[in-house]
């Protein structure tokens, strides 16, 4: 027999998943208010602290004057007041003392030892969520270079070239002869995966009439790229684009290239262009004057990578 209906239940359970997707979010949150708090509550405790001091400084005097009395004899014969029992008394004195001084700073400590709780189990569960999503990002990225692959060894690099990038077949009229005939070129917008193009809206982009300076800054460029991957050791694929003229993107912040010092992997930096520029370009570019395609040979994911790197080489 069921005693709670199945859209309750479900909605239940839809809200406990809500509040664990958002919980990085929630424990953040928390911990900044708690670490807040705690600083507020320290500042309250701190203008009463005075007055607890002041408590303990003025039974410690008490404790020394009836000491001193009974020293002199000015208390009824028979009284007395050793040296070990007045350092007993003082003791409970400081004790007491301390004991009032936690008390006043406790909601403090507590609310703040809340915070940094809040905060280190928010930073861990992003820690662990992002390993979990580098690693299925590197599956990903395996199995497709795999694919990739495949596709080369059995159609060609053009056929993969037309499956990877959004095409369209369009009939280019050459200027020549006046004949016309269907060809497949890039399809108007960004292209896919990680290559750009580069064309007149880069600031770094050369009018034709000095179009050769276009390549000569790609060659440039991808010179520095390979200098700081040596020298360095890895370079993501962001800072190529920033060398480029072209705006970051998320992958970008991920992949990249490292330097692998016992030969795996390309080892270098290569914007997968120079087909264009040996005086035979690609069927595929054909139709997109003004522009060159950027294809990089990022090494995937380098974080983990990078790891790899330093361990081998420590």
């Amino acid at each position: 027999m069921r005693f709670v209906p199945s859209a309750v239940s479900r909605t239940i359970a839809q809200q406990a998943l809500l509040a664990r997707k958002n919980s990085p979010s929630i424990l953040f949150g928390v911990g900044v208010v708690s670490m807040v708090g705690s600083t507020v509550l320290a500042c309250r405790a701190t203008l009463k602290l005075e007055g607890v001091v002041d408590a303990i400084e003025h039974d410690k005097r008490e404790q020394a004057r009836i000491k001193e009395q009974v020293d002199s004899g000015e208390v009824p014969e028979g009284i007395t007041y050793s040296d070990d029992e007045a350092r007993q008394d003082t003791t409970v004195i400081l004790i007491r003392g301390a004991w009032k001084v936690v008390k006043l700073y406790a909601p403090a400590i507590i609310t703040g030892g809340v915070g940094i709780l809040c905060l280190t189990k928010s930073h861990k569960i992003l820690m662990q969520r992002n390993a979990a999503l580098t690693a299925a990002y590197i599956a990903i990225d395996t199995a497709f270079r795999e694919y990739r692959a495949r596709v080369v060894d059995r159609y060609g690099e053009q056929t993969d070239r037309e499956l990877r990038f959004e095409t369209e077949d369009v009939t280019v009229i050459d200027e020549e002869t006046g004949k016309a005939y269907d060809t497949t070129i890039v399809a108007p917008g960004a292209p896919s995966g990680y290559a750009r193009w580069f064309d007149e809206e880069n600031r770094n982009w050369n009018s034709p009439a000095f179009a050769a300076n276009n390549w000569r800054f790609l060659r440039q460029q991808q010179n520095n790229a390979n200098d700081m991957l040596h020298y360095r050791g890895h370079i993501f694929l962001n800072e190529v684009y920033g060398m480029l003229g072209l705006s970051h993107t998320s992958a970008g912040a991920i992949v990249g290239w490292v330097y692998k010092r016992d030969g795996e992997g390309d080892n270098y930096v290569d914007f997968g262009c120079w087909e264009q520029y040996e005086g035979v370009p690609l069927e595929f570019y054909g139709g997109r004057e003004g522009g060159i395609m950027l294809d990089f040979n990022v090494d995937g994911p380098i974080w983990d990578l990078i790891d790899e790197s330093v361990e081998r080489n420590s």
